[in-house]
């Protein structure tokens, strides 16, 4: 039996929009302020403007999920050479074991598997050499991004808490697993700059999603910020690039827009019988935001319609580098179309990629000629465009790997030093900035937590990080963080 039990109007209409805020494109509602007036957030600065003049407009943000090891990529030390099979102890350098920054942490660690500080050096497993007009110091399985090093800033003074890989949460949050979870570095400048694009979301995610040991969509997240500010998760996909985002079947553009059309009529009467409603006023916006996006996020990740020398620059026509280079190139495309905040992971899933615990070689090498190519790609293809003045990229990863072996040929976790780089967005090119010991266990100089490369971002973008309050939510002092003058031009 059909029932023919009228449907109010509204109920109607909040139904409609549901599905597809329940599909995160509520994330692009945060302009609107709909949802943030019902949770009674206050927005600073409003209107989508800068607390100050910013040196860039978008940020992509290329995380390596594993631990990548620092003295093999970025920070090489050949002291690790030297001193390959013997002790710390019977080093030039025993007092590394006596700093005064993880001294009270060592018996903790040494019986901890996941953090252990393993006793013998391990040797350098690639070769490495000056690169640039800078003559910075890089590995050899980076023969592509050393070609990009005069364009970036290198900071070798990276430290974090976290030993495991809840240390992934704590690079996107600043805050250990342990205290719980709390807005990622992009939901943030998603809440305090707003839209480019009407058309495209302003947080996008893409690549192998890092697992469940942090908290799996945690490091993507808003948190207290609010669900309209986590990361949408973008396929490369043209057929399938976002869930809701392609059109069903049997309706001609025509039609849709004729059926837009009158929902917006429908929608205006609504809100004139319940102007109070800020959930309904949410959900038409979502709704209305959802049909251009049907047209928009399939067109930005058709690759098909970049030149062959694109597609040459990137690696995507084949081989190792495929996958990740059409997410570097479908990210060039986001930026140049107002995206804020684009979010590649590589590696991710479990543990992640990089954690080379065994076989050190096989894995950082196999992994290096995956994005090595896509991402100097990624930079030269900005710098040509003109878009690399105005958009700041960031490449790091959780935390690095010991300078002692594990086994017979791997590396252990290792936070208290490690390296992390930008380019591009008003940051300097072609110098080093902090460093570790000689034997890149521990940052000595110029250290900084992770929130101090959270502030720097924000800082590029014009945003005071203590001008992003919200009532009832207190930050320590670290959340903040205190942005790294000495990289910023």
């Amino acid at each position: 039996m059909i029932n023919r039990r009228l449907i109010p109007r509204r109920s109607f209409l909040s139904d409609l929009g549901t599905g597809f805020a329940s599909v995160a494109l509520s994330a692009l509602l945060q302009r609107d302020g709909s949802l943030r007036a019902e949770s009674g957030q206050p927005w600073s600065p409003p209107d989508g403007l800068p607390h100050f003049a910013p040196k860039a407009k978008n940020v992509i943000w290329l995380f390596m999920a594993g631990g990548v090891s620092q003295v093999e990529t970025f920070d090489p030390k050949p002291a690790l050479n030297t001193y390959a099979g013997k002790t710390i102890a019977e080093t030039p350098y025993p007092e590394v074991l006596d700093s005064p920054y993880i001294k009270n942490r060592i018996e903790l660690v040494k019986g901890d598997a996941n953090g252990k500080i393993y006793d013998k050096l391990f040797p350098l497993q690639v070769g490495y050499g000056k690169r640039g007009q800078s003559g910075i110091e890089v590995s050899d399985w980076w023969p592509h991004v050393s070609e990009c090093v005069d364009d970036m800033a290198v900071i070798r003074s990276m430290w974090t808490t976290a030993s495991n890989h809840d240390a992934q949460l704590q690079f996107h949050t600043g805050r250990n697993r342990f205290d719980g979870f709390f807005p990622t570095i992009g939901a943030w400048v998603h809440y305090g700059l707003g839209s480019l694009n009407d058309s495209l979301p302003q947080f996008i995610v893409m690549g192998n999603k890092i697992g469940d040991c942090c908290g799996g969509k945690a490091t993507e997240g808003g948190d207290y910020l609010g669900p309209e500010h986590d990361g949408v998760t973008l396929s490369v996909d043209p057929q399938n690039p976002l869930p809701f985002a392609v059109p069903a079947g049997g309706g001609t553009l025509e039609s849709r827009q004729r059926a837009q059309q009158l929902l917006g009529r429908l929608n205006r009467i609504a809100q004139q019988e319940y102007p109070q409603d800020p959930a309904l006023a949410a959900r038409i916006k979502s709704y209305e935001l959802a049909f251009r996006m049907q047209t928009a996020v399939p067109e930005v990740v058709n690759l098909a319609e970049e030149p062959q020398h694109t597609h040459d620059l990137y690696g995507t026509s084949g081989g190792p580098t495929q996958s990740f280079g059409r997410l570097c190139l479908t990210a060039r495309r986001l930026v140049e179309r107002g995206v804020r905040f684009v979010q590649i992971y590589h590696g991710g899933g479990g543990a992640g990629a990089w954690d080379a615990h065994s076989n050190v070689k096989g894995n950082h090498a196999k992994n290096c000629q995956q994005v090595d190519q896509p991402i100097a790609g990624l930079l030269n293809d900005l710098k040509r465009t003109g878009l690399l003045d105005e958009t700041l990229v960031v490449w790091g990863s959780e935390f690095g790997r010991t300078p002692g072996g594990q086994g017979s040929n791997g590396r252990g976790h290792h936070n208290f030093g490690f390296s992390v780089w930008m380019a591009g967005g008003g940051i300097k090119g072609g110098i080093v900035h902090g460093a570790t010991d000689e034997l890149g266990f521990h940052a000595v100089e110029n250290r900084h937590y992770v929130t101090d490369l959270h502030a720097t971002v924000m800082h590029q973008l014009g945003l005071d990080p203590r001008r992003l309050e919200v009532p009832g939510r207190k930050r320590l002092e670290i959340d903040y963080g205190t942005p790294i003058d000495e990289v910023m031009g």
